[in-house]
């Protein structure tokens, strides 16, 4: 009996071992990337880095994530998802060794190049488009949503956990000798303890997470897009928009702007996020429930369009409880596009282009991100401490408007099935 069979009669019935094996490497990494996120601006600003090295640091990690995102997504079902996933978490461990051991910028943008060092709790490394290519064949389409729901939520929720975690960087400096920035590195070597437990978990995946043999179209194992390509390019070219205006607003910056603007120390400031994911964790299933309802475009459209509004309000707030309090509306509403924009990709296109949808499609937004922190950098000393933030929730109503209005009309199976249902009716 495998690992992930004996803990089988504990789940739903909708729920595979793999895809049990899954949300908790899901959950693991969220949670290292909970602390990383709030703590890696302030660390880097402590060793000396300016907002612009800053940024240009950030940069360089979604850099290396879209490089390593769009390479292995096409190549994963030849090589074997469950090989290149632990790889990814290989290069995981030794990224967070090296910010932990080193104090050169150089290293640092190494290690970054990996693409598995995040400044944002929300995942941009090539972990994501093998798991999300992987979630959809563990389970029918009816629960498809639903566990991609689940997916993010304990990505979330961890990502909370962490946040809060990073508290410990103000508890090791009061009571150790450490100070500054070697305080934070206790926690980077945390992040790669935690990778190192994702490896374990992946070797336990069994041969079902791997694509079904005879499916590979592509001689030399290369995933390629046939039938669904234009719908791909076409999604592909609005994921880049929406994250391109995310990238203002990665995590760290966040983190930095309130620090920077209202003095907040990182206890403060990771209470802050703790209770962001929280909120974020919690709309996910809400995200579920409306997309049966409403529809996975719908859903995606009218939670995010009011969520750029709050992050454009926040920018002008002139005290730290009302930034909070716009940062936590946008938070919950922010993210239900989530699991609704990855339920929505993998319904339409076919079984066996899933992984290079995936890839493609998340490697445009990590693509496009990695272009706006280093501009955000700029854009704080340039212009103004609030502007990325300006900046980003424009951006994103543009793009919720062109995806509202370029793919309202085309329809995942079980809403098609839904419609039909009431036809007959």
């Amino acid at each position: 009996m495998s690992t992930g069979a004996a803990f089988s009669p504990f789940l739903p019935t909708w729920l595979s071992h793999d895809a049990a094996l899954i949300l908790a490497a899901r959950s693991a990494r969220a949670f290292g990337y909970g602390f990383v996120a709030v703590v890696l601006g302030v660390y880097l600003e402590q060793l000396g880095l300016t907002p612009f090295q800053i940024g240009v640091v950030l940069t360089v990690g979604l850099a290396g994530s879209a490089a390593f995102s769009i390479t292995l997504s096409l190549w994963a079902n030849r090589l074997g998802r469950q090989r290149v996933l632990m790889g990814c978490a290989a290069l995981m461990a030794a990224s967070g060794l090296i910010f932990a051991l080193s104090s050169n910028i150089i290293a640092f943008l190494l290690a970054a190049l990996t693409g598995t060092i995040s400044a944002t709790s929300g995942e941009t490394s090539a972990f994501l488009p093998i798991e999300q290519a992987i979630l959809p064949q563990t389970t029918a389409d009816r629960y498809r949503t639903t566990l991609f729901a689940v997916y993010n939520m304990l990505g979330s929720l961890a990502a909370a956990l962490g946040a809060l975690f990073s508290g410990v960087a103000a508890l090791i400096q009061h009571h150790t000798a450490l100070e500054g920035a070697d305080a934070y590195r206790v926690l980077f070597g945390v992040y790669s303890a935690l990778a190192l437990m994702v490896i374990v978990m992946y070797s336990w995946l069994s041969p079902k997470a791997e694509l079904e043999t005879g499916t590979v179209s592509c001689p030399a194992g290369l995933t390629t897009l046939k039938r669904s390509r234009r719908t791909v390019a076409g999604l592909s070219a609005l994921f880049a928009i929406d994250a391109f205006g995310g990238g203002f607003t990665v995590q760290s910056l966040i983190a930095l702007w309130f620090h920077t603007k209202f003095g907040l120390g990182l206890d403060a400031v990771s209470v802050i996020f703790f209770a962001g994911n929280l909120l974020a964790a919690a709309s996910y299933p809400v995200a579920a429930l409306l997309a049966n309802r409403v529809g996975l475009i719908n859903t995606m459209v009218f939670t995010h369009v009011p969520a750029s509004l709050f992050l454009i309000a926040m920018s002008l707030a002139p005290t730290a409880s009302l930034a909070t309090t716009l940062f936590l509306l946008r938070q919950f509403l922010s993210q239900m596009d989530t699991p609704t924009r990855q339920s929505y990709t993998m319904a339409i296109v076919p079984l066996e282009e899933r992984t290079a949808a995936a890839g493609i499609t998340n490697v445009s937004r990590t693509m496009a991100q990695a272009i706006s922190p280093a501009i955000a950098g700029y854009a704080i000393q340039a212009l103004a401490l609030g502007a990325p933030f300006v900046i980003a929730g424009a951006i994103k109503i543009v793009y919720d408007v062109i995806l509202y209005f370029g793919f309202r009309n085309i329809r995942p199976p079980e809403e098609v099935a839904r419609v039909q249902e009431r036809q007959h009716k």
